[in-house]
């Protein structure tokens, strides 16, 4: 078949980037990807080898006049679809929008969250102003994308969510019945599952670096458990930061200033990743609420204990007291858990091993095949018009 493919903006070297590298790689279909903001060398290099097509130009700020920019001109653009047996609309916000434009053909979404300043409770907590003016604009625009966003989610033939967190924010804003969605995990590739030998005094926090990751938690219980340098472990965090991030990395490193165990590597490319992977004690997931969360599964592919926090999709993922430690998200408790990992390696040894074999449930493969098959139903079933 040949299908088209929508996400609002492919910038970034995130998940839902690497989910798209996959599923167009080893997907049986054929693919054109179309976005609405383009920067290519932002973003993953295999990506470059797709033909993506940019449509009408949004800003990726998220600002309430600037989301509320980009929704409107979300929801006008028409997507060309019209050769297409089949459109895959990537929603993590805005993305469902592009209903409103869209031609006669089934239609398919990929749900990596609905909008999570409306639908995600802890995000939802920490974005909206907490008194005055701003907070009436606020409830009074939740209140009006809810009811759009209601009527664009009617578009869909299919709705696959990538964890079951993300299906239940779905069915609890009212947007599709539970019943009636399809799990898609992300995953990592089989091939690559394999345990390192390597057990250097460190601890690895990856992932974007930006406020929703929570990085601060991370810190505050390494700097808990050794307070003064140098300490018998190091902490790095490694990953990408965009310009509206640039704020939040400086507060967070401010944090360790002075502190040369703590070491941060900026926009590192994969095989440095996979190394700090293949090296690490243990792998820190501090974000608050997360939708899936490939970074636990990439851990427990290299053989390494992951402690995340207890929220979101890595309660899905991460065994708790098996494959890591899932921790609630306050610093004693997280350096709690940190300390055991230290203080006890051959547990830590012992999870690693564990975490191997649970990366076997979540991998690309799977993923793919889910994709391709809930399509050729979908398109099957679909009544011509």
């Amino acid at each position: 078949m040949n299908v088209a493919l929508y996400h609002p903006w492919i910038y970034l070297k995130g998940g839902i980037e690497r989910t798209l590298v996959e599923l167009t790689a080893r997907s049986r279909h054929r693919w054109s990807i179309f976005t609405s903001h383009h920067d290519p060398d932002g973003t993953f290099a295999e990506l470059r080898e797709r033909h993506i097509v940019e449509l009408d130009r949004v800003a990726v700020d998220r600002d309430m006049v600037s989301v509320a920019r980009a929704a409107a001109r979300i929801a006008r653009t028409r997507l060309p679809a019209g050769d297409h047996d089949a459109v895959v609309v990537c929603c993590d916000g805005l993305g469902s929008l592009l209903n409103f434009g869209l031609p006669a053909v089934p239609v398919a979404c990929l749900c990596f969250t609905p909008l999570r300043a409306v639908y995600d409770p802890e995000y939802r907590d920490r974005q909206q102003p907490r008194s005055g003016a701003r907070r009436i604009a606020w409830a009074l625009a939740e209140r009006a994308y809810r009811l759009v966003d209601r009527r664009a989610w009617r578009r869909y033939d299919h709705v696959f969510c990538i964890s079951d967190t993300v299906r239940r924010r779905v069915v609890a804003g009212g947007l599709h019945p539970g019943d009636d969605i399809e799990l898609a995990h992300p995953g990592i590739d089989a091939s690559a599952i394999h345990p390192s030998r390597a057990h250097e005094p460190f601890f690895f926090l990856p992932g974007r670096i930006m406020w929703t990751k929570n990085i601060e938690l991370g810190v505050q219980a390494f700097l808990r458990l050794w307070p003064a340098a140098p300490a018998p472990m190091r902490l790095v965090i490694a990953g990408m930061v965009d310009g509206k991030s640039a704020p939040y990395l400086s507060r967070i490193q401010s944090m360790v200033e002075g502190r040369d165990d703590v070491s941060f590597v900026i926009d590192p490319g994969d095989a440095e990743m996979a190394d700090l992977y293949e090296r690490c004690h243990a792998t820190l997931f501090t974000a608050f609420n997360e939708d899936w969360g490939l970074t636990p599964l990439e851990a427990m592919r290299h053989g390494k204990p992951v402690i995340a926090v207890a929220r979101g999709g890595p309660t899905e993922v991460v065994l708790d007291g098996r494959t890591g430690f899932l921790a609630e998200p306050d610093t004693a408790a997280f350096a709690a858990a940190m300390r055991r990992v230290v203080d006890d390696p051959a547990l830590a040894q012992a999870m690693g091993t564990a975490g191997l074999e649970r990366a076997r449930m979540f991998t690309w493969q799977r993923f793919v095949h889910v994709i391709d098959d809930g399509l050729e139903r979908m398109v099957t079933r679909r009544p011509a018009d």
